[in-house]
């Protein structure tokens, strides 16, 4: 028997979980066996002290539920800065290529909630929530 698949989070996936939005559901069964860069990490961090929420609380609360944190490397650095041309058309934060240069490391898909990254090509498998 397989465990859970193993995803790199986006932190928009994640964020859509932690506030009930639509997707919460597909994110909740990731959970398990999900990684989050930890420049995503930040990201959702800020968002949560912006909304007044106790980020090291909900972090905590993450890691029981089976998040894992993956380091960012020079050469994730290198991948993400890579993905610049082909993301600029969308949009792509530093922190949208972070997330896909993990994904790309580690050989597994990324979740976001962002509906531009469908409409792009690019090496890394990506699912869209909604």
């Amino acid at each position: 028997m397989t465990g859970p698949e193993v995803v790199v989070l986006d932190a928009s996936a994640l964020l859509a979980w932690l506030f009930e939005e639509r997707g919460a559901d597909v994110v909740e069964s990731l959970l398990p066996a999900a990684v989050l860069s930890t420049v995503n990490l930040a990201e959702v961090r800020q968002k949560l002290d912006h909304r007044g929420v106790d980020a090291d609380r909900t972090v905590r609360r993450l890691r029981l539920l089976g998040l894992r944190t993956a380091p960012f490397s020079d050469d994730d650095a290198a991948r993400a800065a890579g993905l610049w041309q082909a993301g600029r058309r969308i949009g792509l934060s530093l922190a949208d290529r972070c997330c896909l240069a993990v994904a790309g490391r580690l050989g597994v898909p990324a979740v976001t909630a962002d509906r531009s990254w469908g409409g792009i090509d690019l090496p890394v498998e990506v699912r869209v929530l909604r």
